[in-house]
């Protein structure tokens, strides 16, 4: 089992006892520090480390004043924050907005241990503490809130939370990459306020800076309309979708006041020998020790034994913020980083025969949609899947099937389930159903989690998903495939209720289709 020398400092005696006069980077989080490639905190503390910088960890420190903000020092280079996983308002209320009991990125799962709107209380305690140290923001908090946002807690526009928390640099996306970029400008004594190029970035300048701007620009809105014009609003958030990819995407502004919020284009999304490499870093896979007496981390147990083998989605689901924050093309780690990590997982002293899944924001995608994409990158104006699967989508699983055989083959592993979410759409658009017979047989722990969302047609096409002979016809032959195998298997759809534009009589719709499916 790791030991506390295996994990990087989450104190100042851990710093001391590693000999640092002070470290590089103080990365502060929302969450317990868990050192595994499923949290974002842990896998950029390690991409930095292996560039040679040293990174102690400021887990869920004391909000209410600065001073635990001065644990390590002032860092050399500077201050990252994060809120953690997920969002912190998702963390701590439900849809009903009533606060939640459990905290899954906590020690015992206790409540309490960071702040509403974390990444702005953080940012705000540091400047306090250290007035102009940098600071750069990441994380999916910083990430989905990084324009002018309607938030749903206070039900009105919010200003971007690079605004708000008086950081230098927001970064959005898979961070790997950027935060390297940044940390060795940083090093070669760049100040952070003239680091304007990096791809991947959102930082603020003058208004009258505006003709400074390394990239070209699609366009450029204003705080004061985004706030009260909700036609406005859905306009600049179309240009926000449809600049996303690497490739084609320009540069947005905002304006707030005498002050210019830019984002650059998103930085391209990590190549398989690149993936592969950052999943071989040296991760305990565990939660710190120090968090033993108090029962450990829960969010660890749904990824203890998991494998991640893709990134991005081009499902692009209206209502999801994978394609907003991940993007749209697809990249995937090699089948034999893959294999190496599962038999890491087999080795685990509290394994028990079974990985629970080989998955990812959607399990059945390897490779980008399209060969088109790769050059000219995503389509601006049409959807891969929706409303029907595009005419140049490839959709070939046979490399997902040549992984999932060699990890069942691996010593010591008695079943390998599939957990993330599957499109069966594109299942079904995969001419020879090679994988469905692949999937019944040997990846289904009894029950196969999918989500159709809804069966009205209107609610539908504002999901962009498909329509719901798609779903049946799966339902068919996902019950011919496991009577033909002899295996009691049931799916179990998810569906979304009180959509917007979902009406009383598709509600009715969609609870009669339940009925009659039993």
């Amino acid at each position: 089992m790791p030991t506390i020398t295996d994990f990087l400092p989450l104190s100042r005696a851990d710093m001391d006892a590693r000999g640092w006069d002070r470290p590089d980077f103080v990365y502060v989080t929302g969450d317990a520090y868990v050192d595994h490639p499923s949290f974002g905190v842990s896998i950029i503390s390690r991409v930095l480390e292996a560039e040679g910088f040293r990174v102690a960890i400021l887990s869920q420190p004391d909000y209410k004043s600065a001073e635990a903000f001065k644990e390590y020092g002032r860092p050399r280079l500077g201050f990252l924050v994060t809120a953690g996983n997920i969002d912190s308002m998702v963390a701590h209320y439900t849809a009903a907005k009533r606060k939640r009991t459990y905290d899954y990125y906590s020690a015992g799962g206790k409540m309490g241990a960071r702040p509403d709107r974390a990444t702005i209380v953080y940012c705000n305690r540091i400047r306090e503490a250290y007035g102009d140290v940098p600071i750069i923001l990441g994380g999916l908090e910083a990430s989905l809130r990084r324009f002018a946002h309607y938030d749903y807690w206070d039900d009105k526009v919010r200003r971007s939370v690079l605004v708000d928390s008086r950081a230098d640099i927001l970064t959005y996306g898979m961070g790997e990459n950027i935060l390297r970029r940044i940390a060795k400008l940083l090093d070669k004594g760049v100040p952070i306020r003239k680091i304007r190029d990096v791809r991947g970035t959102c930082y603020l300048c003058k208004t009258e800076e505006q003709d400074q701007i390394h990239f070209p620009v699609a366009a450029t809105f204003n705080y004061d309309d985004l706030k009260t014009d909700k036609r406005k609003y859905a306009e600049a958030f179309g240009v926000q979708y449809k600049n996303q990819d690497a490739i084609g995407g320009k540069a947005i502004c905002e304006i707030y006041d005498n002050k210019l919020l830019v984002q650059n284009p998103p930085m391209p999304p990590l190549e398989r020998e690149e993936l592969d490499a950052v999943y071989a870093l040296p991760y305990t896979r565990t939660y710190h020790p120090s968090y033993e007496k108090d029962g450990g981390v829960p969010g660890i147990e749904e990824v203890r034994f998991s494998v991640t083998h893709n990134r991005g989605c081009f499902g692009a689901c209206n209502f999801c913020a994978l394609a907003f924050h991940q993007g749209r093309t697809v990249r995937s780690r090699s089948i034999e980083s893959c294999v190496r990590e599962a038999e890491i997982i087999a080795s685990h002293p509290n394994f028990k025969g079974y990985i629970h899944d080989v998955g990812g924001p959607t399990a059945n995608f390897r490779h980008p949609s399209c060969a088109k994409q790769l050059k000219v990158g995503v389509c601006k104006d049409r959807q891969c899947l929706f409303p029907n699967p595009c005419p140049n989508i490839n959709a070939d699983h046979s490399d997902y099937i040549s992984l999932l055989r060699k990890v069942r083959a691996l010593p010591g592993i008695k079943k390998v389930f599939i957990r993330s979410g599957i499109r069966f759409d594109y299942l079904l658009a995969d001419k020879n159903l090679n994988f469905l017979d692949e999937l019944c047989r040997f990846h289904v722990s009894g029950q196969l989690k999918i989500a159709p969302e809804h069966v009205a047609p209107p609610v539908l096409e504002k999901m962009g998903k498909p329509g719901k002979e798609v779903y049946t016809r799966f339902m068919r032959l996902f019950d011919k495939k496991n009577k033909e195998i002899g295996l009691p298997q049931f799916l179990v759809p998810y569906f979304i209720s009180s959509h917007p534009g979902c009406t009383l009589n598709n509600a009715v719709e969609l609870a009669e289709f339940l009925r009659d499916i039993k």
